[in-house]
């Protein structure tokens, strides 16, 4: 298997791998709820789900995707939108891997400069893949083996940036922000799914 392959398949492992890692921790935290809790609280400091969140959920799966972004620098190479679009994804993972390196503080509260630090790189990832999502969608337009996947890159994107607002605006709203924040993080993950699966497809495809 060629190193672009196997970077097309981090593609498809590291979403799988993130949902996963985030439904275990949260079975093995009986005081967890997907609804109104953060993500980054699997993860917090002295949390039974610290390592397993920080080194697995955030840390390697954050490598995942520089390995799926630079599969799709070597895979699409017609401009610098193209890259740009690619980076977006890579952004994307060093903002996970981030977020993994700067765990919150219990609850998350505002305790030391970490939380600051973790918000920082958390945005920084739901930001760059939201976007990524969105820069794809147009791009693939003019892709035909890839085009049907236009439509539905910019319905995650649209999706995802609607659900971080209202995950934003939540406690003025007096709704759930992790619910909000799942739904996101769910949706951006299933588009990169559904993309590198697409590709790999392709691939087989045309060999």
């Amino acid at each position: 298997m060629s190193l672009r392959a196997l970077g097309l398949y981090c593609g498809i492992i590291s979403p799988l791998l993130w949902l996963a890692l985030i439904a275990t921790a949260g079975a093995l935290r009986p005081d967890f709820s997907h609804v109104t809790h953060y993500i980054s609280e699997l993860g917090e400091r002295g949390s039974a789900t610290e390592a397993l969140m920080r080194y697995g959920a955030f840390g390697f799966t954050g490598l995942l995707y520089l390995c799926f972004a630079g599969a799709l620098l070597v895979t699409f190479r017609q401009g610098w939108l193209w890259r740009g679009a690619a980076l977006l994804i890579a952004f994307d993972g060093v903002g996970r891997m981030g977020a993994g390196m700067f765990p919150c503080d219990p609850g998350c509260a505002q305790v030391s400069l970490g939380p600051d630090l973790h918000k920082l790189f958390a945005t920084i990832g739901f930001c760059s893949g939201t976007l990524a999502a969105f820069v794809w969608g147009s791009l693939l337009r003019a892709c035909p083996p890839l085009r049907s996947l236009s439509s539905f890159s910019v319905a995650s994107a649209t999706v995802a940036l609607v659900s971080l607002l209202l995950m934003s605006w939540a406690g003025d709203l007096a709704l759930p922000p992790g619910l909000f924040e799942h739904l996101a993080t769910v949706i951006l993950s299933v588009w990169l799914l559904v993309f590198a699966g697409r590709l790999v497809w392709v691939g087989k495809a045309n060999a």
